[in-house]
């Protein structure tokens, strides 16, 4: 395991931390994290900041050059990450688009689409969010029920999505539906870019216990979507949906460095009179858990730089880090003592925002899974549905 740049790398990071120091905007930009922020106004700066990422080369460090980006590898990826996250940004509206709906298109688009679309989406003319999820189909994704009939050129849709990040301010949107029951459940998917504001299209904020509405429910009452907007052939979608949640990963890579045990260690210092020997050895175990995930975030670059993908490496990480943000966020909390309670500060939006990432991205159980049949070697859990058209299916 290599901990230290190679020369190639360390000229790209010096190459973007002279981009971040030279034009990134100077006031942190959190537009998720702020239950009063103007949403508009936010919208405005993100759309803003965009365009100068655009304009200079840096709206997509994994897209090939053909389409807009720099055409380089994850490495790459890491390093903006690590770096934008020491300048201040935080997740972007643009997430989806450019992490997740941007390369999917690439990878399963037609040529008519990908002039459509990736430009408008890379200058931030257009904003996408991901429809997937449903209350009866989280963690077994290919349980869904939005149902699809072709009608001409058009394919009729029905039904619920839920956690869908951003819908509110969606231009468009990246959803499965089911067009075949006939089939077993991964097989009768299909995939569709939606135009958000259709006719017969609902968004139903869903307010956190931030006071933010992050996520919202979408309800899909007969939208009327057009043949030419299906990616890829009738029920093929869960190969596109394994490409969109590949790349989920890699957009998802900016939480890992958005937890600064810096800033944790200043507010300790200004709170010193409510720390106790409790909490002195609370923040030395963080710290040395935040040491570990560091090493382990380097096998995963070393990997990547030799060409391996990584396999459970990203599953454990995902799993040590959601438990490193609900510590920090109870230590920071404790420490604030009886300002704890008192408004909407920092500290306390961490802490309450910190379970979310046990679901986000892939449930806790989820990870531990992949971890026990990949590392351990354990057998896989059996399906009691392969095979079985989905219209067969028991669903409650």
């Amino acid at each position: 395991m290599d901990l230290r740049d190679s020369p190639s790398e360390a000229a790209f990071r010096g190459e973007a931390r002279d981009f971040l120091e030279t034009h990134a905007p100077k006031d942190k930009m959190d537009m998720f994290g702020d239950p009063n922020a103007d949403e508009e106004a936010g919208i405005a700066r993100a759309r803003a900041w965009q365009k100068v990422l655009y304009a200079n080369g840096w709206a997509a460090v994994v897209w090939p050059k053909e389409y807009g980006g720099r055409g380089l590898g994850p490495i790459e990826q890491i390093i903006w990450n690590q770096e934008s996250a020491k300048a201040g940004l935080t997740d972007s509206i643009y997430v989806v688009g450019i992490g997740m709906a941007g390369p999917t298109i690439i990878a399963h688009g037609n040529d008519a689409q990908k002039t459509r679309y990736l430009d408008k989406l890379l200058r931030g003319e257009e904003i996408w969010c991901q429809l997937f999820s449903e209350p009866g189909a989280g963690s077994d994704l290919a349980g869904l029920a939005t149902r699809g009939v072709r009608d001409g050129d058009e394919w009729v849709v029905t039904g619920q999505k839920t956690w869908c990040s951003g819908a509110q301010y969606g231009d468009f949107g990246i959803v499965l539906v089911r067009t075949n029951t006939q089939v077993p459940k991964h097989e009768g998917i299909t995939f569709f870019l939606l135009d958000m504001k259709s006719p017969g299209i609902e968004v139903r904020p869903l307010r956190q216990v931030t006071g933010n509405a992050h996520f919202n429910e979408v309800f899909l009452n007969e939208v009327r979507i057009p043949d030419e907007n299906r990616l890829g052939p009738e029920g093929a979608g869960w190969g596109a949906a394994m490409t969109t949640l590949m790349n989920e990963r890699m957009a998802m890579g900016g939480v890992l460095v958005r937890y600064s045990f810096d800033e944790l260690l200043a507010h300790v210092s200004e709170y010193a009179a409510n720390v106790s020997a409790v909490e002195r050895d609370d923040l030395a175990k963080l710290y040395i858990d935040m040491k570990s995930l560091e090493l382990l975030n380097a096998r995963i670059i070393t990997k990547l730089g030799r060409g391996v993908m990584p396999d459970a490496e990203s599953s454990v990480m995902k799993l040590a880090l959601a438990r490193i943000l609900m510590r920090g966020g109870d230590l920071a909390v404790r420490i604030l003592g009886p300002d704890a309670m008192r408004g909407d500060g920092p500290w306390q939006s961490h802490f309450l925002q910190a379970p979310a990432f046990r679901i986000a991205g892939g449930t806790d159980e989820i990870q531990k899974t992949q971890a026990a049949e990949r590392v351990l070697g354990l057998p896989r859990e059996p399906r009691a549905d392969k095979g079985i058209p989905f219209e067969e299916l028991p669903r409650s």
